[in-house]
């Protein structure tokens, strides 16, 4: 029997694409003979924890055994909040009887307790790498400011464009 699969990316931000993530998972889960069933692509931050909508579905799918693999570029891309948020998620979808595969870090199919202590490795690369970009963010935010210039949108002003509601988009 097959193995069926879906593939979950996401980028952090509106400007950003899954389209690179989408397209090589694709052919490396065709590579593998995988049957396709799903797409999942979330445009948000990994840090809001509660908005990933997408990652949401994708769990929900994974209880009803929709799936047997879920495809990701990386594991950060999953969470960014450090071990314990990645190993949870591994962990559930274990439970659901659901393998998590990374393309960028092929130990992630490595069998027993050493897969475990990668993943803790893993999120915790992924959580460190997080921090030292908001640090430089704010470093470069205080510099400004302290430049005398005036940081974020005019008082009163509104977003040009409405936002969109955002549901579950699985593909297939």
């Amino acid at each position: 029997m097959p193995t069926k699969a879906v593939i979950y990316s996401r980028v952090s931000t509106e400007e950003q694409t899954t389209t690179n993530q989408v397209d090589v998972l694709s052919t490396w889960a065709k590579d593998r003979e995988f049957v396709l069933t799903g797409i999942y692509q979330e445009q948000e931050s990994a840090w809001r924890s509660g908005h990933q909508r997408e990652l949401s579905c994708l769990l929900d799918d994974a209880r009803r055994r929709k799936f047997d693999t879920v495809l990701v570029w990386a594991l950060d891309r999953l969470s960014r909040e450090g071990p314990l948020a990645i190993l949870t998620l591994v962990n559930r979808l274990k439970t659901c009887g659901v393998k998590v595969i990374s393309y960028q870090e092929s130990w992630t199919e490595a069998p027993g307790e050493l897969g475990e202590l990668l993943y803790a490795l893993s999120g915790w690369v992924a959580r460190m790498e997080s921090e030292r970009r908001s640090e430089r963010t704010r470093a470069g935010l205080a510099r400004v400011k302290a430049q005398g210039k005036t940081l974020g949108r005019p008082p009163d002003s509104r977003d040009k464009r409405k936002r969109r509601k955002r549901r579950c988009l699985t593909v297939f």
